[in-house]
């Protein structure tokens, strides 16, 4: 039995997903994630909750 790499999650992230965007979309994701010190995966993590934050909220 290999051993496991990483630490144990109860949320495992083994989906993925490509997209598509213009250079303008790309500039403003790299601004966000320099500033805040976070990486693009997680300021995109951070859009999608606020956005079904907004929904349910509704």
């Amino acid at each position: 039995m290999s051993p496991r790499i990483g630490r144990p999650t109860t949320e495992p992230k083994d989906k993925f997903l490509k997209i598509r965007v213009s250079q303008k979309d790309l500039d403003k994701l790299s601004e966000v994630s320099e500033k805040k010190g976070i990486s693009k995966t997680e300021v995109i993590r951070n859009g999608i909750d606020i956005q079904y934050s907004e929904l349910k909220g509704k």
